[in-house]
């Protein structure tokens, strides 16, 4: 019987980060990893990044589960989000399923939610379609799995993040027998790590940059020292903390997450301690505490990317961390090619804070992913038919896509994948069956995907130009503008050294309302701005070169005014007056004579009653204060005799 079977990219392709992968044997979905990835300096104002899974939550009858390689955010970072719209069990090894529950801890939506499974190197998962099992590979975290998805047809292996090192600690090694053992069943399709492809050289062991941040602390006598790391990076503060011992220095942590990473780790002994915790640990609190020379802190900020955070170590806005004179900052973690130019600027501004600074990716090849060669090498023991590299920017993807072409791979089985692409297997060999539209979510705060292209470029354009606002009020049946025009910007120029350019474009603005209020048959308030909008736009570009984001505030007067309600006296006086009668008006004015006359004559009758009335009062008032004393001798004279 013919299987249908489709291998989907949601992401982690032709980008770095937010790994994401969808295999469907005939109606059977399986998810491997949900990843996130930290956004690159474009995307302004975004805290994360996540794939769109749309299509998944559309069929989420049929998707079995999500298969975790490994801890980090790029594997587990989206399913918070993932599992508050598709409720399905999470399959990954015990460190990656406790690090995933630390993910979702803080999503409301989820505090129900227990469909945990924690798998080994050696477990298999029967489902009705196809049967799961796992490998172990080296990254620089423990317990990261391979996954293989075993079909009537053939294997589908995933590689999550992995490389070679034959120096690798327990828990990190790769099997490699069980990878000649997956291989000689047959794979038809290898999703395999190629985010080391495009360096040259192969990666230093762990246990050389394990000596080479040892050599660094002891270089460093005086002062702090200040080790910026990757929360979930667990093999490198396992270096720093191995590090910090033999120098004679105790361990400050900064970060809640890095906190709970740690505290995870070390409850499932996969983090081990060279003393008590209480001697190596010192609390955030009682830094202060601590002599300069026997301090090193660990940081990572949001979500455990520390070079934001570190950033803002450097800014002086950190309350409990200030760069002092004589300070060490270790950088620990390679940046992308994105955030190359970021981390640049952030090392500058240490510099200039007084700290030195050190980064491990300038000095050491570090990486925890496949070099060329390690991907080549995995092509060897696994033999796949087809190959779709995967974890990298296209030029990346590309360098893989040689380096499989130097192993003996055609254009028919080397597949360059874009987010969205359906692969389709058609019984001899894959082809590419159509695709969907798949984007990018954009995490900001509480909203999630309302950030979008617009709301990016507006950002964009304010962070280079500005804003500049206008503010007139208009009365629309006068067809007149009753209030000038008043100027305002922020970002765009000096106001005080600017008033000839804010003057002019007032007066422009005013003729501009004024034209579309009187020649407009059917008036339209966007219309009206937009008129505003084009003529400031174009007056200000040619003033000053540059395009502000432009906000025309347009009023109108006793919109929603209501009428005085006129007084009997009035209305009497209008309807008199609308007989037009000289005689009826030459008896209203003697009226009111004879009426004024009376009244003055009453004059002195009202001053006598007022004054009677204000005696009438004092007596009063004398009267009640003398009965309130008499009360009060009466009292003390009882109280007296008792």
């Amino acid at each position: 019987m013919a299987i249908t079977l489709d291998i989907m990219p949601f992401g982690g392709v032709r980008e770095n980060g937010m790994n994401m992968y969808a295999v469907t044997v005939n109606d059977e979905i399986f998810i491997l990893d949900a990843g996130l990835k930290y956004p690159e300096s474009d995307l302004l104002g975004v805290d994360v990044v996540i794939p769109d899974y749309a299509y998944l939550v559309e069929h989420a009858d049929n998707v079995a589960g999500v298969f975790l390689t490994h801890g980090h955010a790029d594997a587990i970072g989206a399913l918070p989000y993932l599992l508050s719209d598709l409720r399905v069990p999470i399959f990954g090894s015990e460190l990656t399923i406790e690090l995933a529950k630390l993910a979702i801890h803080n999503e409301p939506r989820l505090k129900d939610y227990d469909d945990y499974h924690v798998v080994k190197g050696n477990s298999e998962v029967s489902f009705d379609e196809a049967t799961v099992s796992f490998f172990e590979t080296t990254h620089t975290i423990p317990e990261s799995l391979g996954i293989v998805i075993e079909t009537a047809v053939g294997q589908v292996v995933y590689t999550g993040d992995f490389k070679f090192d034959t120096t690798a600690l327990p828990y990190y090694r790769t099997d490699l027998l069980r990878l000649a053992e997956i291989g000689q069943k047959g794979v038809i399709a290898l999703l395999a790590d190629a985010a080391g492809t495009a360096n040259f050289g192969m990666p230093d062991h762990e246990s050389d940059l394990g000596d080479y941040i040892l050599e660094n602390f002891y270089l460093h006598k005086q002062g702090r020292i200040i080790v910026a790391a990757v929360a979930s990076n667990i093999q490198r503060i396992q270096q720093v903390i191995d590090a910090a011992y033999k120098v004679g220095r105790k361990v400050v942590i900064s970060g809640n997450d890095l906190e709970r990473v740690v505290r995870t780790a070390l409850r499932l002994k996969k983090l081990v301690l060279p003393i008590p915790e209480n001697e190596m640990f010192v609390s955030l609190k009682n830094l202060g505490k601590l002599a300069a020379d026997e301090t090193v802190i660990l940081e990572t900020g949001k979500m455990g990317e520390p070079i934001r955070h570190l950033q803002r170590i450097a800014h002086g806005d950190d309350r409990n961390i200030k760069i002092q004179p004589n300070d060490l900052v270790f950088i620990t973690t390679t940046p992308s090619t994105a955030m190359e130019g970021y981390v640049a600027r952030t090392r500058d501004m240490l510099f200039r804070a007084g700290a030195t600074v050190k980064q491990i990716s300038t000095d050491k090849k570090s990486s925890g992913h496949a070099s060329k060669e390690d991907f080549q090498l995995l092509m060897n023991l696994l033999k796949p038919q087809n190959v779709i590299p995967i974890q990298g920017e296209y030029r990346v993807l590309n360098e893989a896509y040689r380096a499989a072409e130097q192993v003996g791979y055609d254009d028919d089985h080397v597949f360059l994948l874009a987010k969205g692409d359906k692969l389709r297997w058609d019984g001899e060999k894959f082809y590419l069956g159509g695709s969907i539209q798949v984007t990018s979510t954009m995490i900001d705060g509480s909203g999630v995907g309302d950030i979008g292209s617009i709301v990016l470029n507006d950002r964009r354009i304010l962070s280079e130009d500005g804003v500049f606002i206008a503010v007139i009020t208009i009365d629309r049946k006068k067809k007149k503008v009753i209030a000038p025009a008043k100027i305002d910007s922020r970002g765009f120029v000096y106001v005080k050294t600017s008033r000839d350019l804010m003057h002019e474009a007032a007066e422009l603005v005013e003729q501009t309302v004024t034209d579309g209020v009187k020649n407009a048959k059917d008036f339209d308030w966007g219309n009206l701005k937009n008129a505003v909008r084009d003529s400031l736009g174009k007056f200000l570009f040619e003033k000053t070169r540059r395009k502000p984001v432009i906000l025309p505030v347009i009023m109108e007067a006793n919109q929603n005014g209501r009428r005085r309600r006129r007084t009997s006296a009035q209305q009497n006086n209008q309807s008199k007056g609308n007989d037009g009668t000289k005689e009826k008006a030459t008896k209203k004015q003697n009226n009111n004579k004879k009426s004024v006359n009376k009244k003055q004559g009453q004059g002195n009758k009202v001053d006598t009653n007022v004054a009677k009335q204000k005696s009438n009062k004092n007596r009063r008032q004398k009267k009640s204060k003398n009965n309130v004393q008499n009360k009060q001798v009466k009292q003390n004279e009882t109280s007296s005799e008792k």
